[in-house]
């Protein structure tokens, strides 16, 4: 499987790298990202432990993330398809990017790229995700790379005390490519 994927506009798909710790430990200390990570991703340490948990599952076949990079190399956020169900073909997918990425595109381009790699070359069927239904943004990154919106699971998540909604989306290998935002 191609651990590489060009995106549109300049982005690229690509394997977390050791060198990326301090990229991961930036993004990971944006308050809206500090919550994200089962454990906290608050050192270098930390970080260093963060990618490598990605590339373990990566060589387990039970999850694939990539760094969302551009051009320069810069690190812009992840785009992961994981937990993998391979008797069923099936891939949850979650991502998200920097602040200084946020409202450009990144993560629904991201999503688009990773989803026809999933189909084509992860060999998966069905892809999933789901997002805080008081998350719009997240909701049209969705809608953006092709994924339906299919229900709504109440009071699945908590964070801080406060229990929240999740709209649920998929999409289909066999669902019309999305047109690109």
């Amino acid at each position: 499987m191609r651990d590489r994927v060009d995106a549109s506009a300049g982005l690229v798909l690509r394997r977390w790298k050791a060198e990326d710790a301090w990229a991961v430990m930036t993004a990971f200390a944006d308050p809206l990202m500090r919550g994200q990570s089962v454990e906290p991703v608050d050192s270098a340490q930390a970080a260093a432990r963060w990618i490598t948990a990605r590339s373990e599952q990566w060589a387990a076949d039970s999850a694939y993330s990539f760094a969302v990079v551009d051009g320069g190399g810069l690190v812009l956020g992840q785009v992961c398809v994981g937990p993998v169900d391979r008797r069923h073909a099936t891939g949850w997918v979650s991502y998200w990017t920097t602040a200084t990425a946020r409202g450009r595109g990144v993560a629904s381009r991201a999503c688009r790229a990773v989803a026809r790699w999933a189909f084509d070359e992860a060999e998966l069927f069905r892809l999933e995700l789901g997002h805080r239904v008081n998350n719009p943004a997240s909701c049209a990154v969705a809608r953006a790379a092709g994924f339906a919106v299919e229900g709504q699971q109440r009071q699945k998540l908590q964070y801080d005390g406060v229990r929240f909604d999740v709209e649920l989306h998929a999409r289909l290998a066999t669902d019309t490519e999305p047109f690109p935002a």
